[in-house]
C-alpha cells in the first residue's frame, strides 16, 4: 500500500502539468493508496484557493476519490459523511470535524456559520456555542 501526498491527488484533477499528470497515474495505479484525511482537506482548499474550482467540482472529485476501487480513504465513512455536507453548503474542513466527532455529545464552537449551517442540515452532534 502506498500513502500519497495533496500534491499527487491535484495533479490528477488540475491536469495541469501533463509530466507530473503522468507520473501520479503511474504512481497511483501501481497499488492500494492510502489518501489521509488531511489531504481530503488539503486538496479541497488547493483545488478551491489555488485553481478557484467550484464546490460541484470539488465534492465530484471528492466522490471519485471515495469510488476508487484501489483507493482507502481514511475513516471514509466519515469523509464521505463530511463530502455530503460540503455539498450542500458546509465548509469541508468544518464538515470533517464534525463527522470525526460523531461520537461526542456535542460539538462545541464560535463559529456562527458552522453552527447554522450544521443545524440546517441537522448534522450530528449537535453543534452549539461554549
Amino acid at each position: 500500500m502506498r500513502a500519497v501526498d495533496t500534491n499527487l491527488v491535484v495533479r490528477l484533477f488540475a491536469q495541469d502539468d501533463a509530466e507530473q499528470v503522468g507520473a501520479a497515474r503511474r504512481a497511483l495505479a501501481a497499488d492500494t493508496v492510502f489518501v489521509p484525511k488531511s489531504v481530503i482537506i488539503e486538496f479541497e482548499w488547493v483545488m478551491r484557493g489555488v485553481y478557484e474550482a467550484s464546490r460541484a467540482s470539488i465534492a465530484s472529485a471528492l466522490q471519485t476519490i471515495l469510488d476508487t476501487a484501489n483507493v482507502e480513504v481514511e475513516d471514509a465513512a466519515t469523509v464521505a459523511r463530511a463530502v455530503d455536507w460540503f455539498r450542500h453548503g458546509m465548509d469541508l474542513a468544518d464538515a470533517v470535524h464534525l463527522a470525526s466527532s460523531a461520537h461526542a455529545d456535542c460539538f462545541v464552537t464560535f463559529d456562527r456559520t458552522l453552527r447554522r449551517r450544521a443545524t440546517k442540515l441537522q448534522a450530528k452532534p449537535v453543534v452549539i456555542e461554549p
